[in-house]
């Protein structure tokens, strides 16, 4: 009877502990990075409402109802990721790049080609894409390999490790053939590799590396007649480079988005006015051009809160990767925003011809599923990073 009382007790006190644990972390939450993600959902909400108003004839809120529903569902992915501990993660780093890389990989066996690509399987009810939840996992996966080998992180092979493990994800998005997202992942890469405390001089190194594979890719192979891109990739990026010798038919998606955009003015067109978008010249301005045909509508005003809110959720992601309570969690943070920082900045640059077309959607904006989903989750990850080491600063104080 006493061993039964003093089993109950116990149980008690764990239920207790987890009580307050749970308390300490909702009590630590960064509330003004949780109602930014809140404002760029909404604000991505109203943008598809009235962007993919007349795309579906007889039902104006096709897409927008769909979007609502991956909101939804990408903020009960957010809440278990908030709940979730980071150091969860990296005990079993080792599962999670596996189980990305053979996620990433099913595609080639299940995948459907669509547009010359194979990046997606569908699932009946749902378009999976899984190089969009690969950025996360990918980063939650190789920060639990460098974080392991912080101490050596001034030796070169300890860099050369991590870019081999990285090179595994990145090759098979690179072959879907999807160039945007495996640069996403680049990007991400480069980020940890900089928060662990990479040297710059390997930095650089990488740096130079990458311009001359860029160099090989663009030029040099094609000039022996080896091709490592489809024509229209090669065409996308030497349109960037030399738009007055690249053909018309090439530079029309980027002339029409220029001219949306500058035709929002302060005020923007509203829905019905805003010819660009509805009479389809801007081609894919629900997914790729979503920035432009916003403009185009909400004008230089709502595009400047679209941007506030960016900003304000990229400083409180900068932020988090201060307070993170452990080297893997800080690395965590710095792979996720530099990667929702690098797609923010591809894909609206863009659309103003600062930046080649890629083919990487504008968070919490671009209408997709899994795109959603997995952004709201990488917030959520930031958040409970953020939340544990609060806590852990609190319970030192």
């Amino acid at each position: 009877m006493l061993e039964y009382a003093g089993s109950q007790r116990t149980g008690l006190q764990a239920h207790r502990g987890e009580s307050v644990a749970l308390v300490s972390v909702l009590r630590s939450l960064d509330w003004l990075l949780l109602a930014g993600v809140a404002g760029l959902v909404a604000v991505g909400l109203w943008a598809v409402q009235g962007v993919t108003r007349f795309d579906y004839p007889g039902h104006p809120g096709y897409y927008l109802d769909r979007q609502i529903l991956y909101a939804a569902v990408g903020g009960f992915a957010l809440i278990v990721a908030m709940v979730i501990d980071p150091d969860v993660y990296r005990r079993y780093w080792r599962a999670i790049f596996v189980a990305t890389v053979g996620l990433i990989a099913v595609v080639f066996v299940l995948g459907s080609a669509a547009r010359g690509s194979t990046r997606w399987i569908n699932v009946g009810f749902f378009t999976f894409q899984p190089s969009e939840f690969g950025k996360l996992l990918c980063v939650l996966g190789i920060a639990g390999f460098v974080a392991e080998r912080a101490r050596s992180a001034n030796e070169v092979s300890t860099t050369l490790r991590a870019l081999g493990l990285g090179a595994i994800p990145i090759l098979l998005v690179f072959v879907q053939p999807d160039l945007g997202t495996a640069l996403v992942y680049l990007a991400a890469l480069a980020a940890m590799l900089f928060v662990c405390g990479t040297p710059w001089k390997h930095l650089s190194i990488l740096g130079l590396i990458g311009v001359l594979a860029a160099v090989g890719v663009l030029w040099a192979g094609p000039a022996v007649g080896v091709n490592f891109l489809k024509s229209y990739q090669k065409q996308r990026l030497t349109c960037f480079t030399h738009p007055a010798t690249c053909p018309v038919d090439a530079r029309y998606n980027v002339q029409q988005s220029i001219a949306a955009v500058g035709s929002g003015e302060v005020k923007g067109r509203g829905i019905d006015n805003a010819t660009q978008t509805r009479l389809d010249f801007l081609p894919e301005h629900h997914t790729d051009f979503v920035f432009a045909s916003f403009s185009e509508q909400r004008g230089f005003i709502g595009a400047s809160l679209l941007l506030a809110l960016y900003l304000l959720v990229l400083w409180r992601g900068l932020r988090v990767v201060t307070v993170a309570h452990d080297l893997y969690s800080a690395i965590v943070a710095g792979g996720i925003v530099v990667a929702l920082l690098f797609q923010i900045f591809v894909n609206i640059g863009m659309t103003m011809g600062i930046a080649p077309i890629t083919g990487i959607p504008l968070p919490f904006v671009s209408v997709g599923g899994s795109s959603m989903i997995a952004n709201l989750a990488a917030m959520g990850v930031l958040l409970a990073v953020h939340a544990r080491g609060r806590a852990a600063r609190s319970r030192r104080r």
